[in-house]
């Protein structure tokens, strides 16, 4: 079987401010540390239960370049660097058997929750056939499109109810309690790991109890953005207009792969400051 493990920084355990998950501030060396460590969890529980899978893994964070290889589970497979088809899924296909979603946050406007937001700080919420998804429902819904279910999430308690919402059967691991955006009771590290390997053991082995969250094309998009200049460009996009209330976006795709990529590329286009 295949296993393709999706990384995020700001879901996992004691991670609670940005100044640990961005390459630029001072903490963010052991954030890097800390992401790495819990990948290397799940790795080995995903191999405890499935000692032949072949196991790759997505740096699914920020610049997609966090995770540290040297210190990875030489086991694994790294899929590192953007831009890169499927984004935070890189090296989903029809051959991958279950997907994992490692240190994930909840989508932007919840809360309490810690770092809470959706792909951008630019984006203030994407809904899908009216719907409101974040970062979790995005790429839980692309992994769906291809067949693959989610078994696992693991991030704050907001995050993990975030995924059992859109599928009850997956399992979760709540390695903190929000207080707020920027604070939580965290698990210690070496606890959050043994959790993180004992809940992956048992989500890959029942992995067929879990269907994938599916969304039927076609769909309908919406994309509130948080700058009007934003809108300007997104419209630059042939197929995307702009909706009445001047910060959202509308398009229409014909199934969620292609709803999944143009997201994507609005997100981009909105990093993009007017000269």
């Amino acid at each position: 079987m295949r296993v393709l493990i999706s990384v995020d920084m700001e879901g996992i355990s004691a991670i609670v401010h940005s100044a640990e998950t961005n390459p630029e501030r001072y903490d963010y060396e052991r954030g890097r540390a800390l992401m790495t460590a819990e990948a290397n969890a799940v790795i080995a529980g995903v191999l405890d239960a499935e000692p032949t899978a072949e196991v790759w893994v997505a740096d699914a964070h920020g610049p997609f370049r966090n995770l540290l290889p040297e210190e990875l589970d030489r086991r694994a497979r790294l899929v590192r660097g953007k831009p890169r088809p499927l984004g935070m899924l890189g090296g989903l296909d029809e051959h991958t058997d279950a997907v994992l979603f490692v240190g994930y946050h909840a989508r932007a406007g919840e809360g309490p929750a810690v770092l809470a937001h959706t792909m951008s700080d630019a984006v203030l919420d994407v809904r899908v056939a009216g719907r409101s998804l974040g970062e979790i429902g995005l790429n839980a819904a692309m992994a769906g499109h291809v067949g693959v279910p989610v078994v696992l999430l693991s991030g704050d308690d907001a995050a993990c109810a975030e995924l059992s919402e859109l599928v009850p059967e997956a399992a979760t691991v709540a390695v903190k309690q929000a207080l707020g955006q920027a604070a939580a009771v965290a698990l210690h590290p070496e606890e959050a790991r043994e959790r993180l390997r004992l809940g992956a053991a048992e989500a890959v082995t029942r992995r067929a109890a879990v269907p994938p969250f599916a969304l039927a094309g076609p769909l309908e998009v919406e994309v509130d953005l948080y700058g009007s200049y934003m809108v300007d460009l997104a419209t630059l996009v042939p197929g995307v207009s702009r909706a009445e209330g001047g910060r959202t976006v509308t398009f229409t795709a014909e199934d969620f792969a292609v709803a999944y990529r143009l997201v994507l590329l609005l997100v981009q286009l909105a990093g993009i400051k007017p000269a």
